[in-house]
């Protein structure tokens, strides 16, 4: 269990948790037609709007990348900073650690770099950045422009990276190594995810419109979001808690999920038992649904075998909130964590955008439209490649 102090989300609905609040509030989807330079894909994306202008100060120009532009932007957002800082004064900074997800980290950088090798084939000076061309740079840049010394992680299980740094941060402060930890997901818009994305023929021409009867697959978007996590402390009260979390890898198949959503049952059914939860407690859940045909049909089998409730005069409400972003993929984890605490805050279920005609074959009724609701105890599916998947419970105080 673990107090969830602050956090903030960037994505393409805005920066900071008010432009997110608005956007889930007016139903309004962050999704546009594909206008990334040089992609010709007939697509729509998720776009965040300002990283082309929001340059990175000089001191940190080594770690320059669309993905450390995302994350800087989005640490700027919601007194993020000023939080990490005040967790620095309370704990030290060699007590806090940084757990961050992501899936291609800063691989835009080095296709601007191969794309412009000098005459000898070699990277040219300012793209010869060893701490920007691996998967850690998430971790490296956010640790530097925080000033954490503590243990520092970065998290690559494809869609799921980003749920898993809270388990991860359990486990670190339980066993007290830590007494807070930074955890996010940061995942920016590149050729390679695009294009290798198409090559499975996942991509959808249309706004992604999961569990529609016509779905027929995924927007990608990008993003960065945080959270500031610690140790529950008596007589304090976070706005938010981690109740539990639950881990699989059903290793069925590269990029296919098992047919009978064996790993993904089995995360929901231990995020529940980890939080002492029984099926019936769950209020909402915020599904994986990325809006192929596959995946939305697996999941929704996975939700009924584990709650078993959608003929009650009650169900626990479930949809997916994928239109609003696109899939953002490494970051999706940690953004769709924020955007289940931010509809508990508001007490509106938000429906499934895009969805306008629910395919009556899943086996689950999915909500469509935003529903006014009290959510005192949610969920927040992750599923990626390889069958890594992730289920978060969150409560509120007194849950």
């Amino acid at each position: 269990m673990l107090d969830i102090e602050t956090h903030t989300a960037t994505s393409a609905v805005g920066a900071g948790v008010g432009a997110l609040r608005a956007s889930l509030l007016d139903e309004a989807s962050g999704l546009r037609p594909n206008d990334l330079a040089g992609c010709k894909l007939d697509t729509w994306i998720g776009r965040v709007k300002g990283i082309e202008a929001s340059e990175l100060p000089g001191e940190y120009a080594r770690f320059e990348s669309r993905n450390n532009r995302l994350a800087w932007l989005a640490l700027q957002q919601d007194g993020m900073l000023e939080r990490i800082q005040g967790a620095r004064d309370r704990f030290g900074a060699h007590r806090i650690g940084i757990i961050l997800g992501t899936s291609t980290s800063s691989i835009a950088r080095t296709e601007e770099a191969y794309r412009e090798l000098d005459a000898r084939g070699q990277f040219q000076p300012e793209f010869r950045q060893s701490d920007v061309h691996n998967m850690h740079s998430p971790g490296l840049f956010v640790a530097t422009v925080t000033g954490v010394v503590g243990p520092s992680l970065t998290v690559s299980t494809a869609c799921s990276s980003s749920a898993k740094v809270f388990a991860t941060a359990d486990r670190w402060i339980r066993r007290g190594l830590i007494d807070a930890a930074v955890v996010g997901g940061v995942d920016s818009l590149c050729l390679s995810t695009l294009y290798g994305f198409n090559a499975l023929q996942l991509i959808s021409s249309d706004p992604c419109r999961p569990f529609d009867r016509r779905r027929n697959g995924i927007n990608l978007g990008e993003a960065a979001a945080f959270a500031l996590v610690t140790r529950p402390r008596p007589g304090e009260e976070a706005p938010f808690r981690l109740l539990g979390y639950g881990e699989s890898s059903d290793a069925y198949h590269m990029s296919h999920p098992h047919p009978e959503g064996r790993g993904a049952i089995l995360a929901m059914k231990q995020a529940l038992h980890s939080a002492g939860l029984e099926p019936g407690d769950v209020d909402y859940i915020n599904l994986h649904g990325t809006g192929t045909r596959a995946n939305d049909t697996i999941e929704t089998l996975a939700v009924a075998s584990v709650l078993g409730n959608a003929d009650r005069p009650a169900p626990t409400l479930v949809s997916s909130t994928k239109g609003w972003t696109g899939h953002t993929l490494g970051a999706a984890g940690m953004l769709e964590s924020v955007i289940t605490l931010e509809a508990m805050r508001l007490g509106v279920a938000p429906g499934t955008l895009h969805c306008e005609q629910r395919d009556e074959s899943l086996c689950y009724p999915v909500l469509c439209g935003n529903k006014p609701h009290t959510i005192r105890i949610a969920l927040s599916n992750s599923f990626g490649f390889g069958g890594n998947n992730a289920t978060l419970a969150f409560g509120q105080p007194g849950d």
